[in-house]
């Protein structure tokens, strides 16, 4: 059965430069009196071998869903999803355990993330153990250069959790990740945990990886401007939804959708007599998962909204080359 899931990478990598495409894909969760939170609801994206695609939102927005579930963490809902052209849900035990050795997630928060009780070679080893890819001196060998490969030194393996900084401790997870030579890494808000400090530290170390072992890296963070200077091309996600999708530079250059204009005008303006952005204040709060407004879910803060925002859906359109959005103003009436 893995020789299939190799047959597939290997014809996907002769006819396509996509490494992972979602189609539709939802996930939802039952709380409390049977209600229904759509945390994912309804998402496609492709993301292309070697590139860093970037994922920003609001808290509650589904990002993180997003990211968990492409990994295989949770299980979707409806939709499917395609690594190397091989559909996972069709995956054999070994094809799967290929699969998932190849898709990797470095967590959010470094402190819970990490198994106190643990020592940090033990941690680094935890998939290199699972998957047999090494044992004995190989093994220790193997942590102790992924340990200098994320800035850190071998004596490093004997130590806790707990004796390490955050910044450190991020690093650990990272190396962790990269011990089972993976080609496509989830990276969960990796620095908004960490000081400002150390942040650029480790977005340069992820840059560097990426650069090294021609890594794909989805990388989900609140932060605009440190998704601006990774990202290839960025997704903005609104309650479950996507709302726009382009190449980095385009997005800056001419959001398209309200709701991304408004995230937009919140970035500070770095450079001193540079122009200063109008600040677009949103009027209420993002509504309830449980009970989102019908039509377009962004219409209830809209300065734009329209009484067909509330009776359809906005269709997710290509409305300029490799720059898609799901509004009403860029439907095939209002915009040419």
């Amino acid at each position: 059965m893995a020789k299939l899931l190799v047959e597939a990478a290997e014809k996907q990598s002769a006819s396509s430069d996509t490494l992972l495409k979602v189609e539709n894909l939802k996930k939802y969760f039952t709380i409390k009196n049977n209600q229904t939170v759509k945390s994912v609801d309804d998402i496609s994206i492709e993301i292309k071998r070697g590139e860093t695609f970037g994922l920003v939102g609001e808290s509650g927005s589904g990002k993180s869903t997003l990211g968990k579930t492409i990994v295989g963490l949770q299980d979707p809902t409806e939709g499917r999803m395609f690594y190397n052209g091989a559909d996972l849900s069709t995956l054999g035990r070994k094809e799967k355990a290929i699969a998932n050795r190849e898709m990797q997630i470095i967590f959010q928060d470094p402190h819970a993330s990490l198994n106190p009780r643990m020592r940090v070679g033990d941690i680094i080893a935890e998939g290199i153990d699972a998957h047999g890819l090494a044992k004995g001196k190989e093994r220790q060998e193997r942590v102790y250069d992924l340990l200098e490969r994320v800035g850190l030194r071998p004596e490093h393996a004997r130590r806790y959790p707990h004796e390490f900084s955050g910044g450190q401790r991020q690093r650990i997870g990272i190396a962790r990740a990269l011990a089972v030579n993976p080609k496509f890494i989830v990276a969960d808000e990796p620095i908004s945990a960490l000081d400002v400090s150390i942040q650029a530290q480790v977005i340069n170390l992820l840059e560097d990886l990426r650069e090294q072992e021609g890594l794909t890296y989805l990388f989900i963070a609140h932060d605009l401007g440190m998704v601006k200077h990774i990202s290839d091309r960025i997704g903005v996600m609104y309650l479950g939804k996507m709302m726009e999708l382009a190449t980095s530079d385009d997005l800056f250059a001419e959001p398209l959708h309200p709701y991304t204009t408004a995230l937009m005008s919140a970035i500070p303006v770095a450079k001193p007599g540079a122009a200063k952005r109008e600040r677009i204040v949103l009027k209420g709060d993002p509504p309830s998962p449980v009970n989102p407004p019908s039509g377009c879910r962004f219409r209830t803060r809209c300065p734009h909204a329209m009484s067909i925002c509330a009776e359809a859906i906005p269709a997710f359109r290509e409305v300029q080359p490799e720059h898609w959005v799901a509004c009403h103003l860029y439907n095939e009436r209002n915009y040419t």
